[in-house]
């Protein structure tokens, strides 16, 4: 099996180990297993990792030009609405599958796992 790359198996919504099965089963849920080669998808849990990565790109591409446009031409606060909320959901549902799927991939690559603590002392 050639080695898959977590970024494009990731970004295509593929399995991280053969890169052919689907990845997710709805627009956000990763599904159970890989539909080719069975890899069981339960090892890992992105959690709010990719809705934290999406926030910066999000919010410089929003806030960087209303506040350029609340300087240059102080419009009324539904101007503001209108222009930026659609754009800064059409932003964030653009950006966090691919981002969800990057860093599941990830975890995979390097079989990243939820912190245990040890009893020895």
């Amino acid at each position: 099996m050639s080695k898959v790359s977590p970024f494009a198996a990731g970004l295509k919504g593929r399995c991280p180990r053969c890169g052919e099965g689907q990845m997710f089963a709805g627009y956000l849920r990763i599904a159970d297993h890989c539909d080719v080669c069975e890899l069981d998808y339960s090892f890992a849990d992105a959690g709010d990792g990719p809705a934290v990565f999406v926030m910066f790109p999000a919010g410089f591409a929003v806030v960087i030009p209303a506040l350029l446009l609340e300087v240059a031409a102080q419009p009324p606060i539904w101007v503001h609405m209108v222009l930026w909320l659609p754009l800064t959901l059409l932003i964030c549902l653009l950006l966090l599958r691919p981002f969800k799927g990057v860093l599941f991939a990830l975890q995979y690559k390097h079989a990243a796992e939820e912190a245990r603590f040890n009893d020895k002392h």
